[in-house]
């Protein structure tokens, strides 16, 4: 007499807590393709992902790292290499006559303002077509750096050095960030376009 069980095992990345298989269904049933972001301890990713019979397939991707051999001096995980790591992968995604996606941002938990929806707000301004909600999208004044110009203007010479060593070991006064930020923003433009 054969017995059956009911139990039933999860899949492996369920069980990892990688994949969220029900939301991940939902995306791929749009035949859409998928507009990955992807936030690591150091670095942003944006991909643009398609499914195909044999797997996913990326299209296009692009690490923040990147923004470095276009002369980014700042880090390579704030609001504004957020955003420009979103422009840059959807700059990308129109010369491959990609013109729409779906996002998707995996378990990361979704609030308003996060890295995540600077990146889709890069790609967004860049021409690429992802439905999304304005109110998701953080201030242009972070964006581009204006809020940490004005924290910088307002700390002492020492206070400067201690809390912003990276950016002046690489040359970047905390308030010429914005500039910066305009200046590879067009830099990226001119290469893409």
């Amino acid at each position: 007499m054969a017995h059956s069980s009911r139990y039933k095992l999860a899949f492996k990345r369920r069980k990892e807590g990688k994949t969220d298989y029900k939301a991940r269904l939902k995306l791929i049933g749009q035949n859409k393709h998928r507009f990955v972001v992807r936030i690591s301890n150091k670095h942003i990713i944006a991909q643009v992902v398609t499914i195909n019979q044999k797997g996913d397939e990326t299209l296009v991707s692009v690490n923040s790292k990147e923004l470095e051999k276009l002369g980014w001096k700042a880090g390579g995980k704030n609001l504004s290499a957020a955003y420009l790591t979103g422009f840059l992968c959807g700059k990308r995604a129109l010369k491959k006559e990609i013109n729409e996606a779906t996002l998707d941002i995996g378990l990361k938990t979704s609030f308003k303002g996060s890295k995540i929806y600077a990146v889709l707000k890069g790609a967004v301004d860049a021409g690429l077509d992802i439905p999304h909600n304005e109110s998701v999208i953080p201030a242009s004044e972070r964006i581009n750096g204006e809020h940490i110009a004005q924290y910088g203007e307002a700390l002492s010479e020492k206070d400067i050095k201690q809390k912003f060593s990276k950016y002046m070991e690489k040359g970047l006064e905390p308030s010429k960030l914005p500039e910066h930020f305009t200046a590879i923003k067009e830099k990226i433009e001119e290469e893409l376009s």
